[in-house]
């Protein structure tokens, strides 16, 4: 009995050393965004670190009424939704019927033209940045939503996960629909979409995050200041004589979809890592 105790210990030692170590990580990773909140709630003081950092004393939602009763920041939250949103579903629906024609589907120069769309991964988005705008302003593009978006749609990362995510799917699945009398539209529709949920929800997640984030873009093709995102307006208030509280408000507003989305979507990445795992 004593042995096997002894043989414990060391065991229960790494664990507790891994839960410290993890435990100290979260923290580090925490502390920023907790920086970001407590100092978004101390409009009008001066910053004085660490004493503005302690969760007490002059605490306020001035900033967050500032923000929120803005006429710009709700407009740029309704642009940055419209982008993220809409981008999410076209690349998902793109990608997956992509993924199952690659993966599925037998053609002339499929192979070829599968690789070919994946080497687009190695240009720069900078390298085709002034074509594609001048590509979209000559269409009329600038200052509207679909010109934000189409450019984002050929996801050549999307459409190489799907396609893996595919391949693992037992082709025997498609032959039955198939005598059943199911279409191809029919088979994409019931049977790929449904099993790819878990891949489609955590593909869905980097997606909205990108385009949430995205900057570079939306500055550009936006044009006027009614057609910004988030992010782009924000990093306006930096030229402009705004408190530090408001423009921290202003970013914490930004991350709370964010939050929701992953908190819609864990249990599908949950599933998409356990199926992942037993795969491997």
């Amino acid at each position: 009995m004593s042995r096997s105790y002894r043989a414990l210990e060391p065991n229960r030692f790494g664990l507790v050393l891994r839960w410290v170590g993890l435990s100290i990580a979260a923290v580090i990773c925490f502390f920023p965004f907790y920086a970001m909140v407590v100092l978004s709630l101390r409009p009008g003081t001066a910053i004085t670190l660490p004493e503005s950092l302690l969760p007490f004393g002059n605490l306020s939602g001035q900033s967050y009424t500032q923000v929120l009763a803005g006429e710009n920041l709700l407009r740029w939250l309704v642009n940055t939704l419209v982008y993220a949103l809409v981008s999410v579903v076209a690349v998902l629906l793109f990608s997956a019927m992509a993924g199952y024609a690659f993966a599925k589907k037998r053609f002339p120069g499929r192979d070829a033209i599968f690789w070919s769309f994946i080497a687009m991964v190695m240009v720069p988005f900078h390298v085709i940045l002034t074509p594609t705008f001048i590509l979209i302003a000559s269409l009329g593009g600038v200052g509207t939503y679909w010109g934000l978006i189409v450019p984002s749609l050929a996801n050549a990362q999307a459409v190489f996960l799907m396609r893996q995510f595919i391949l693992g799917l037992p082709d025997e699945l498609f032959e039955a629909a198939r005598i059943d009398g199911s279409g191809e539209f029919r088979i994409f529709w019931s049977i790929v979409l449904p099993l790819c949920k878990p891949v489609l929800a955590t593909l869905g997640i980097f997606v909205f995050l990108w385009h949430w984030n995205d900057f570079l873009w939306p500055l550009i093709v936006g044009g006027r200041n009614d057609m910004w995102t988030l992010t782009v307006g924000i990093a306006s208030l930096q030229a402009e004589n705004v408190p530090l509280s408001t423009k921290l408000a202003g970013s914490t507003v930004a991350l709370v979809p964010i939050i929701l989305a992953y908190l819609v979507a864990q249990r599908h990445v949950y599933e998409g890592v356990a199926m992942s795992g037993i795969k491997g």
